[in-house]
């Protein structure tokens, strides 16, 4: 059982960034598994142009502001110039087509999200490599959710990703992609500093009993959230499979909170599939072309997007919003400042974060399916394309007991950050009234989630004219206050 508090007493490491990445091609990596549990071997695939690399393994937390702490380290390793990318003709997916260079001993490492820093011999290089250390069970505890699938889907190493190839089109994307490469974005490790790291470093430091677990852990093993007390969505968790939903709709069902801190969630639907290398290691998702995926053909679902036919299910049912749209930048506009959520924030009726709803947004409307009893703690008005809409942070309550909480944008969880030092115009103009609004909010979130069904405690009152623009158009917006 994972000891948050115990774990965060310990001295961090706050050298654990990455200081010389050196060129492109320098060191780079990926692990055999995306996740592993605590002494299950662990093996990687390591590409150098230096004759040596070590491997360090830094849990991430909070550890006083560190945010990591060095939990291994290895001696030189040989380095290996590995080929480069290779290219499936008929899906258009990349992958490495490499040999395994280390395999390491996670005896001791405790449950949780890693880094794995590679750093190549003479200072020339350096990479992540992100695992999750899985949690056996998740009874009583909250559960974070690394969002894989989502990190993958954006992957551009190799050429291509679920959005694009080589030339830049969308006719040239993968129509799969897969872990058996490195990822080309943030350093190494795919969308985790961003939409993620900042949730952990506060769950965390909250000293909440935590468990963790990746998309594809929560898809395949069907006990896993049993008991769970919550289950959080982060940032951005695009891309989810129909049994990870099928499991997360039953535990919230029968009583597990979920709080979705992001937008564009449980958007695309995917299926994982094996590789050379192990199982769930391909995403599949053909998208508008999913009639001409193979497994569609044989009688699995759609890969294709939930709310889609030939297999409807909008994402609403769960989460209660929508995804709506994408490019935004606009204020976010309090509603509700006296909701519970809400409690310690100092927020005023219409007070305006700006530029915290975006870059994507979630909405509620019920012209799609929309759990009642529902409240909306935010309206916040944008305009997406020319067209006029609203984000919406909403919160409702099921009758098995479960609290269900969504901000409604994407930019929830870099905001937690918005203060950090040196984070300024590279975190969208967020500042530090932002970063104390959202870090009180999701405080309030988690302890009372961690709590148990926040439902029972706390049921949601349902008001229609809370989130029908048409009867609603929200109060004037401040931007003084909290």
């Amino acid at each position: 059982m994972l000891d948050v508090a115990a774990a965060n007493a310990l001295k961090g490491s706050p050298d654990w960034r990455i200081t010389r990445a050196g060129p492109a091609r320098a060191v780079e990596g990926f692990a055999e598994r995306t996740s592993v549990r605590p002494g299950e071997p662990l093996a990687l695939r390591v590409s150098t142009t230096a004759p040596s690399y070590t491997v360090s393994a830094y849990r991430m937390g909070w550890y006083g502001g560190a945010r990591a702490r060095l939990v291994w380290r290895s001696g030189a390793l040989p380095g290996l110039r590995q080929p480069p990318a290779a290219v499936e003709p008929a899906t258009r997916m990349a992958y490495a087509p490499w040999q395994r260079t280390a395999v390491l001993d996670t005896s001791g490492w405790p449950e949780g999200a890693y880094l794995l820093r590679l750093d190549a011999g003479r200072g020339t290089g350096q990479r992540f490599v992100p695992v999750t250390v899985r949690s056996a069970v998740a009874a009583g505890r909250t559960v974070l959710v690394n969002a894989v699938a989502t990190w993958q889907a954006y992957n551009r190493w190799g050429g291509a990703d679920l959005y694009k190839g080589a030339d830049g089109r969308k006719s040239s994307r993968s129509l799969r992609v897969t872990f058996d490469r490195p990822y080309e974005n943030r350093q190494g490790a795919g969308q985790f500093l961003v939409f993620e790291a900042p949730l952990v470093a506060l769950a965390e430091r909250l000293g909440l009993p935590l468990a963790y677990a990746t998309g594809p852990d929560v898809a395949r093993e069907p006990q896993l959230l049993c008991g769970a007390a919550a289950v959080v969505s982060p940032g951005h968790d695009e891309y989810w499979s129909p049994e990870q939903r099928g499991r997360v709709g039953a535990a919230r069902d029968a009583g597990t909170n979920l709080a979705v801190l992001g937008a564009n969630c449980c958007y695309r639907r995917v299926r994982f599939e094996p590789s050379g290398v192990g199982a769930d290691r391909i995403v599949v998702c053909y998208k508008d072309d999913y009639a001409q995926d193979p497994g569609y053909r044989r009688g699995l679902p759609p890969t294709n997007d939930f709310r889609r036919p030939p297999l409807a299910e909008p994402e609403s049912s769960l989460l209660g919003v929508i995804y709506d749209g994408y490019p935004v930048d606009a204020p976010y506009v309090v509603t509700d400042p006296d909701h519970w959520l809400l409690r310690g924030t100092g927020a005023r009726l219409g007070d305006s974060f700006p530029h915290l709803v975006g870059v994507e947004y979630d909405r509620v409307n019920t012209a799609y399916p929309t759990p009642r009893p529902i409240e909306v703690l935010a309206h916040s008005p944008v305009v997406c394309k020319g067209r006029r809409s609203y984000a919406d942070t909403a919160y409702f309550s099921l009758p098995g007991g479960a609290g269900v909480f969504a901000t409604g944008t994407m930019r929830w969880v870099e905001a937690l950050d918005a203060d950090e030092p040196g984070r300024g115009r590279k975190n969208h103009g967020l500042d530090a009234r932002t970063a104390r609004f959202t870090r009180a909010v999701t405080t309030n979130v988690l302890r009372a989630f961690a709590r148990g069904p926040a439902g029972r405690t706390a049921p949601a009152v349902d008001d229609p004219a809370a989130y029908d623009p048409a009867a609603y158009d929200g109060p004037p917006a401040r931007t003084s206050g909290a």
